[in-house]
């Protein structure tokens, strides 16, 4: 089972400190996690430019020039953040038995362990 999924409000733990230009201690929403690669984009993080060759699309507008969007981060570089503190926190699992339709059936659920200090 997967510690961070997408959409969930995750924060940079590592790399350059926004002081020197960097975004760690920043909070942003996950808009994508990419399994394979153990990498997750997040909203507002990891800005990149990318340069895209001049063309035209079928109306004839021209496309291309400087973009800037997001590029994945390790996995590893990020933390859930508990919804109740806002701080970084661990991610734990624990089961727990859900009745649907008469039916009992155990299921992993995650759960946010509590954030002694800030990470």
């Amino acid at each position: 089972m997967a510690n961070i999924k997408k959409g969930d409000l995750v924060q940079v733990i590592s790399g350059r400190s926004q002081a020197r230009g960097g975004d760690r201690g920043k909070q942003g929403k996950v808009l994508e996690v990419i399994v394979a690669e153990n990498r997750v984009v997040v909203e507002g993080i990891n800005f990149v430019t990318k340069h895209v060759r001049v063309g035209q699309t079928q109306r004839g507008s021209k496309t291309g020039g400087i973009e800037t969007h997001e590029a994945p981060i390790h996995v590893s570089n990020v933390a859930l953040v508990d919804p109740e503190s806002k701080k970084p926190t661990r991610v734990g699992f624990r089961t727990e038995t859900v009745t649907k339709d008469g039916v009992e059936k155990t299921v992993r659920v995650r759960y946010a362990k509590k954030s002694g200090k800030d990470l």
